[in-house]
């Protein structure tokens, strides 16, 4: 099964709270990563690709710092703050009925403490998850760490576990996304959270079938999967092989970008309105 279980309606109902509401769709992603079969999360970058997302027969969705960076102009990381995440957040949560992990880069937080407390300023915009990664956005040690960066997933954890509902934490190590190809230590990583808590974890950028395989075989906990960075495995591929989720990171956020690109070209070059595909014209 490509994209999870037939989606069923968790909206909120009459008589039923939005705590209540919060909770089934915790309860439902949490559930995602228990079943047996794999599932693909596509990301969206706003309310409005959410809500095509949502039409489509996907179980949850989870949002991308870099496609939320393009739409505001501003590079990823060094633009994004954590008042536009979790704005983005609240409207992509409140858009569709659907589960929603945000992309939380590293806890926008220069301690621990900080992380735990974004990541419980996080929990009330509606979602019911995210992700925290070990990079630093330094590109002369683009890699926290190991035991700071654990101490930043049990912060994170630490803020989830005093909720009232089942938040899922996703632990990232990032070493492929930041030129170090070391799979070694990115096993070692993915083996240390997972041991701190994680509820989930993943290494982006993994460059062939048997890193994946490894990285899948050293951990007891599911593992997320990028569609289409460092390998040119499909999602069949990549569940095969042991991962249980498969996002699409900001693949979405960057076809919707470039042909907006390509149809404001067209318009600037002919002065017509522009085609459905400008390149078949």
């Amino acid at each position: 099964m490509m994209t999870g279980t037939p989606k069923r309606s968790i909206c909120t109902r009459p008589g039923e709270s939005n705590m209540d509401n919060i909770t089934a769709k915790a309860e439902a992603f949490r559930r995602l990563h228990t079943q047996s079969d794999p599932f693909l999360i596509p990301n969206p970058h706003d309310a409005g690709t959410a809500r095509i997302l949502a039409s489509l027969d996907y179980p949850a969705l989870a949002t991308t710092s870099s496609g939320l960076a393009a739409s505001l102009g501003v590079n990823d990381r060094e633009g994004v703050t954590v008042d536009h995440c979790l704005r983005n957040a609240t409207e992509i949560a409140a858009a569709t009925d659907l589960p929603v992990s945000v992309d939380f880069e590293d806890g926008f937080g220069t301690t621990a403490a900080d992380v735990r407390t974004n990541v419980a300023t996080l929990a009330t915009t509606g979602v019911v998850g995210c992700s925290i990664e070990d990079s630093t956005g330094d590109p002369s040690a683009p890699i926290r760490p190991l035991e700071e960066a654990i101490d930043r997933i049990r912060a994170a954890l630490e803020a989830v576990a005093e909720l009232n509902f089942p938040f899922t934490v996703t632990a990232r190590a990032e070493n492929f996304l930041c030129d170090e190809n070391d799979l070694a230590d990115t096993v070692k990583r993915l083996q240390a959270y997972a041991s701190a808590g994680a509820h989930v974890v993943y290494a982006p950028g993994l460059p062939n079938a048997d890193a994946v395989r490894t990285v899948c075989q050293a951990v007891d906990v599911p593992v997320n999967a990028l569609l289409g960075v460092g390998n040119n495995l499909s999602a069949r591929e990549l569940f095969d092989l042991g991962v249980h989720r498969v996002s699409l990171g900001g693949a979405l956020s960057t076809v919707a970008m470039d042909a907006f690109q390509r149809a404001a070209t067209e318009v600037a070059e002919t002065g017509k309105a522009p085609t459905a595909n400008p390149e078949s014209s």
